[in-house]
């Protein structure tokens, strides 16, 4: 598959949308200083990037309704290149990415009151882009400025984000090959991981957060990643039951836990994979039980997720499995919480479960679109928290479809306190997979790591490559 034709294909459909009388206007992201003359690695923006394929930075696209596409972008300069790398420039862009047209970014302001004279409505993304709507002022004011001279202002300006959202949300083969892929090196990474940690344990050698940060980063570029889709979370011990963790200085400890929360970006598609092993490859007896308990809600979860149910549905059978589980292993106090129906509308699970089960997964690790679904926005019902008191508004949750991509994450993280068994202090446990939804269920892109008992022993002990539950 050409990859240009399948940028071509989705501002075909943009221009479809915005229809005949719009014009739609996106940039990319800016570079961002790092310190003094040290920019971090550049990134472009999710919108752009998914309707042009173009990773350079200064550049702007404009889709009017009658399905055309101009790109402004930065000139061939040869003197600025052997600095900061070559640039495709407006005279190629046109051939190699599709477009009808490319200038150089130093002819926007020029060229934009003439592409926007006669549309009826300006498309773009609100509250993306720091002085984009200045921006857009500024054209418009320009235009307006000449209307005895004929020209036509648009009336109406348009928030592009929906648009763009619920295109996004339905993932196409091209999507779904490249989000695989993605899948795959993440899933060598955690199992390289692993495996480092118990070998090095095993030879006596000092083994910390870091160690392992670096086995995820060198196997995610091996592979071709560009970049990790966010900061790798690799928690030891207590820090596993801090749910935002970052990789730090601590010390992996024979019978203890290692929970990794880290995944690569592969050609602007993320994932997202969670694991948790014990150090030295060994769960222990209280490690097992709320390890299997964790495995069995995901496990629920999954079998949930499927085209016709409702996005709350996988977190709803995981809250139930590991509810019930927190009874029977006497993390919970029946005598003081009541029944598992008593624990579900009270949220008694919430000291120890305290995240949702998934979230969108695609370009952005948490992706876009609605969590809602958009024809029953409508239909609100109120109730009170359980917990904190709070007026809610519940509306009905998006109705899943083939495509659509989702995490599973369920969880559990014991922090010391009166009434929790000890034997379970201080371990934190995650499991998370990422989803594509089909018309009979859902596909899993992550299994290519271990995520059984008995399969993770086995790797760490050396024994296996590659498993699956």
């Amino acid at each position: 598959m050409n990859p240009s034709s399948v940028y071509a294909r989705r501002r075909a459909l943009l221009a479809e949308k915005i229809g005949a009388g719009g014009i739609a206007i996106i940039p990319t992201a800016p570079e961002q200083q790092r310190n003094r003359d040290s920019d971090f690695p550049y990134r472009a923006d999710s919108y752009f990037y998914y309707l042009t394929g173009f990773t350079e930075p200064k550049a702007w696209l404009v889709v009017t309704g009658d399905g055309r596409s101009t790109l402004f972008c930065q000139p061939k300069d040869l003197e600025r290149e052997i600095w900061d790398g070559y640039r495709l420039g407006p005279t190629a862009a046109p051939a190699q990415l599709a477009l009808d047209a490319a200038h150089s970014v130093a002819e926007l302001d020029a060229q934009l009151p003439a592409l926007i004279d006669g549309r009826d409505a300006v498309w773009y993304p609100f509250a993306t882009h720091q002085g984009l709507e200045t921006r857009i002022d500024g054209w418009l004011g320009g235009l307006r400025a000449r209307v005895r001279y004929g020209a036509l202002c648009p009336q109406t300006q348009r928030d592009l984000c929906g648009v763009l959202d619920e295109m996004r949300l339905v993932k196409d083969a091209y999507e779904q090959a490249t989000m695989h892929r993605a899948g795959q090196i993440s899933a060598s990474a955690h199992m390289r991981a692993m495996q480092v940690a118990a070998n090095m344990l095993r030879a006596g050698q000092e083994v910390r957060e870091y160690h392992l940060e670096a086995e995820l980063l060198h196997e995610f570029r091996r592979h071709g990643s560009q970049f990790p889709a966010y900061g790798s979370i690799v928690a030891a011990g207590a820090n596993a039951c801090v749910l935002h963790y970052r990789a730090d200085r601590g010390l992996l400890r024979d019978g203890e836990l290692v929970l990794i929360d880290a995944a690569c970006e592969l050609d602007g598609y993320a994932s997202d994979i969670t694991r948790t092993f014990p150090a030295n490859g060994k769960f222990t007896g209280p490690q097992r039980t709320l390890y299997e308990l964790v495995l069995a809600a995901q496990e629920a979860a999954i079998a949930a997720t499927k085209a016709g149910a409702r996005f709350t549905d996988p977190h709803d059978a995981a809250v139930k499995v590991l509810a019930q589980g927190m009874l029977d292993v006497g993390l919970l106090d029946k005598n003081k919480v009541g029944s598992l129906d008593d624990v579900i509308e009270k949220r008694a699970y919430f000291q120890f479960y305290m995240h949702r089960t998934g979230h969108w997964i695609g370009m952005d690790v948490h992706d876009c679109g609605d969590y809602t679904e958009p024809g029953e926005i409508g239909q609100v019902s109120t109730r009170q928290d359980a917990l904190t008191g709070d007026t809610i508004k519940d509306r009905p949750a998006r109705i899943l479809r083939a495509g659509m991509a989702l995490t599973i994450e369920p969880g559990i993280y014991v922090r010391p306190a009166e009434g929790v068994p000890e034997h379970f202090h201080n371990i934190g446990i995650r499991i998370e997979d990422d989803a594509i939804v089909t018309d009979t269920g859902c596909e899993l892109l992550t299994r290519d790591v271990p995520v059984g008992v008995a399969e993770i022993e086995a790797l760490m002990r050396g024994g296996v490559e590659s498993g699956k539950s």
